[in-house]
């Protein structure tokens, strides 16, 4: 099965900004739920859709090792977006909430159980914070997170954060923040904001291989 990493956090925290050094890079495609422009030059590979269908065969089809979605978040707007006016009240609302709720389940159970095993998928999306003041993956409605718990789908949660002025990854649950990395994965409780490190590393800790031309070009 292949690897799935979530990676959240509020605008402006460097989430796309952490795909900078995968330019040029083969080993990557990326995946654009919202056609917008990357903050920063270059190109990275890939393809601009929010269907779910069109994404999954994406992951199957592509030969990239490491394959992300950005804005993965908005698969659960657009479809909320683009359905709740025609959905009526009541149980209408309340059927097309627990669609809401299947696809995204389902596109996560595909990544661990479809996509070959030497692939990690990175899913990228916004954070909020919860009645508790606990920061989570931001969703719409209550289904995802009483019934599913989209964090607790993945056993790598990175959140980004700007700590005197230098973009981070956290590694590990702290104030009130979901972060979460196997034991001895990373060094620190943070880490530099760059895809290609979290990509070693994990490859490194599950002895995958396949991180020779980031070698390369470091």
């Amino acid at each position: 099965m292949a690897i799935p990493v979530l990676i959240i956090g509020r605008s402006g925290m460097g989430k796309s900004t952490s795909l900078r050094n995968c330019v040029g890079n083969d080993d990557w495609n990326l995946i654009r739920v919202l056609d917008k422009p990357l903050p920063f030059k270059g190109k990275i590979n890939g393809w601009h859709s929010d269907d779910y269908q069109q994404i999954m065969k994406l992951l199957i089809a592509s030969r990239a090792k490491n394959i992300v979605i950005d804005d993965a978040g908005y698969l659960i707007t657009n479809m909320f977006m683009n359905k709740h006016s025609s959905a009526g009240a009541g149980n209408g609302v309340f059927t097309l909430y627990n669609q809401i709720g299947d696809h995204f389940w389902n596109l996560i159970q595909f990544i661990s159980t479809k996509v070959p095993a030497d692939k990690i998928v990175y899913m990228i999306m916004h954070e909020e914070s919860n009645d508790l003041g606990e920061i989570k993956p931001k969703t719409i409605g209550k289904l995802l997170d009483e019934k599913v718990c989209v964090e607790g789908m993945f056993t790598i949660v990175l959140r980004c954060i700007v700590e005197s002025g230098k973009h981070l990854f956290v590694t590990q649950a702290t104030d009130g923040a979901v972060s979460k990395s196997p034991i001895g994965m990373f060094e620190g409780l943070t880490i530099d904001n760059d895809i290609l490190l979290v990509e070693k590393a994990i490859r490194d800790y599950y002895e995958m291989g396949g991180t020779e031309q980031n070698e390369k070009t470091e």
